[in-house]
């Protein structure tokens, strides 16, 4: 049998754990993979449109693929058409607080293309590859994961450094086929051998290096029109010296991500489940070589900058961070990678100083305040650490009790820097 249709009752269709448009863990059920499609976290379902396009009568022009794995009948294509389906028969229902849309009329037998696996994946991948309804990352994972096809510079990129699901923007064909191409990554000191990410750059120096070419793509510096395919003129003169000093020194590593790093994203690992992003990149990286202190104007300001505050128990311990801190600017080539905890614990201990037992309800009345007194740079910091009004006591709560979440000194930072808005403008000198 290659393909045929048949007539297939909608309350034994499985809905596809591992579809590229949202996938989630494999042992998740229909309502599960429905829950996910409605929360929508990524803008890709869009059930309530598509019920409203159908109008009144489902839609039969398109039929939904499905392969029968281990007897059931799983929906490789069709999983929006045949949520809506399980809706209207009961067998998954609108989760809370969700609201409820009007739903076409829907047999309760769907005619569907029932075909091989074989044949399921390249109908799948022809049809959603060439329609652009999949972004370029989510066409590589399923070229490289279903298609068998060779992992593209882009793709190793996202699975060594998560860079492409924490920021979105960079997912674009002119940078997967201009930017991140195998011969500007050796510019940056990244190189592509074995399917793997090999660098001459430690976990932060290549984060940092990264992180300042995504922000050169978000502000437009580098598009399809302007200076398209550069990679180093436009970076900071720290990132340059950076890639200079690295490459002269003639290493390479295999690269690894700062410990969590990343906060989300949708992709497979080599054994088809979602990445377990909450337990990514908790293995501790090598110390590297000493090297020389960075200047201090490359490093970043935590808290922002200084701050003027009023005398007294909050002014004194975040006098006592900032001389922490400095001590870590100074010393931090023969100090423990453990070290930067202590920072992190001390902004949890500077916030309950501040809020009281109330302390995490402080940091979210006060916060949207706050941040919109911070610069454009600083906003797009906490953006690329997802410190938002209701995460950030979860992340110092994390980063209290995990040494993983702790150790990354990135969003350490990007954390002290709204703590310190929120404490000027709840502890801030009168009249400073």
């Amino acid at each position: 049998m290659t393909q045929e249709i048949r007539e297939i009752d909608v309350r034994d269709l499985v809905l596809w754990t591992e579809n590229p448009r949202d996938p989630i863990n494999s042992a998740a059920s229909d309502q599960d993979v429905a829950n996910k499609a409605f929360e929508d976290r990524h803008s890709k379902w869009s059930l309530s449109k598509l019920a409203d396009d159908m109008g009144k009568h489902y839609d039969l022009s398109e039929l939904p693929t499905v392969v029968y794995k281990d007897g059931k009948p799983v929906v490789y294509d069709g999983n929006r058409r045949v949520i809506l389906a399980k809706l209207l028969h009961g067998s998954v229902i609108f989760p809370k607080k969700k609201s409820q849309f009007l739903l076409p009329e829907i047999p309760i037998k769907l005619p569907c293309n029932v075909c091989s696996e074989e044949v399921g994946l390249k109908n799948v991948y022809r049809k959603h590859s060439s329609n652009n309804s999949w972004e370029w990352l989510e066409r590589d994972i399923f070229a490289s994961k279903y298609m068998h096809q060779k992992k593209s510079p882009f793709l190793i990129l996202e699975e060594n450094t998560r860079l492409i699901t924490r920021y979105p923007f960079l997912n674009k064909r002119f940078v997967r086929d201009e930017i991140f191409t195998e011969t500007n990554l050796s510019k940056l000191g990244f190189f592509i051998e074995d399917g793997k990410l090999i660098s001459s750059h430690g976990s932060e120096d290549g984060m940092q290096i990264l992180e300042d070419l995504a922000d050169k793509i978000d502000k437009k510096i580098i598009t399809t029109r302007e200076n398209r395919g550069l990679v180093i003129e436009f970076l900071t003169d720290g990132s340059k010296l950076l890639i200079n000093k690295n490459l002269s020194e003639e290493k390479k590593v295999n690269f690894t991500i700062p410990p969590n790093t990343q906060e989300g994203g949708n992709s497979f690992d080599e054994s088809g489940d979602l990445f377990d992003e909450e337990n990514s990149g908790d293995s501790e990286e090598p110390k590297p070589k000493r090297r020389k202190q960075r200047s201090r104007e490359n490093d970043p300001k935590i808290f922002g900058g200084a701050l003027s505050l009023e005398v007294g128990d909050v002014n004194n311990l975040y006098r006592d961070i900032e001389h922490l801190h400095d001590y870590y600017l100074k010393h931090k080539e023969v100090l423990s990678s453990r070290f930067t905890s202590l920072i992190r614990m001390s902004l949890r201990l500077l916030c309950e100083t501040a809020g009281g037992e109330q302390w995490t309800t402080y940091l979210k009345t006060n916060f949207n305040e706050a941040k919109s007194t911070l610069t454009q740079d600083q906003k797009t910091t906490l953006s690329s650490h997802s410190i938002k009004d209701d995460r950030i006591a979860e992340l110092l709560q994390t980063g209290a009790h995990n040494y993983a979440a702790s150790q990354n000194m990135n969003q350490t930072i990007a954390l002290s820097i709204i703590i310190g808005s929120i404490l000027t403008n709840t502890y801030g000198k009168k009249g400073s």
